[in-house]
């Protein structure tokens, strides 16, 4: 029997939803809880936002969609970056995206904008584009392989600024 079947009503406290699914304040891994695993995460992201080739993303980049480069800058001194790429730190991102957040960048905080998201390898970008398409970005993409592929693609690279 669940913990929250034995207290009265009145105790109970309301759930939440995350992800599509319900879940309980206070449960922890194991027993009948509700978890996710990363890989849950990358399957929910995937299904909210575009996935891109290089090749799909040179062109998109032709057409006026903003790259946002999340790598840290130790990685884009040493391995280069996209051409007219936007740098924002995965750890920030959200915040400079969001068109009401006080800490926005006004060259990605824009909801129609087509926002490319690029990290080293194409993991933490699928779960930022996927958390920007959750936010209202629905023209959110990431560039599958990440950088690294951009770049043995041949595709053009510059030296950090």
């Amino acid at each position: 029997m669940a913990l929250s079947a034995t207290l009265p009503r009145s105790s109970r406290r309301p759930g939440a939803t995350w992800f599509g699914r319900r879940v309980r304040y206070g449960q922890r891994p194991g027993g009948n809880i509700d978890t996710r695993s990363v890989d849950d995460l990358v399957a929910a992201a995937a299904a909210r936002i575009d996935r891109l080739t290089p090749e799909q993303a040179r062109a998109e980049i032709k057409a006026g969609a903003i790259v946002v480069d999340t790598r840290c800058a130790e990685d884009r001194r040493r391995e280069g970056v996209i051409p007219e790429s936007v740098h924002h730190p995965r750890t920030v991102l959200e915040w400079r995206a969001d068109p009401n957040s006080e800490h926005r960048d006004p060259a990605i905080a824009d909801y129609r904008a087509r926002l490319i998201i690029v990290c080293n390898d194409g993991y933490s970008s699928i779960l930022a584009a996927g958390n920007l398409a959750y936010m209202g970005f629905s023209r959110a993409a990431h560039l599958e392989g990440g950088f690294r592929a951009w770049k043995a693609a041949g595709l053009p690279v510059r030296s950090a600024d």
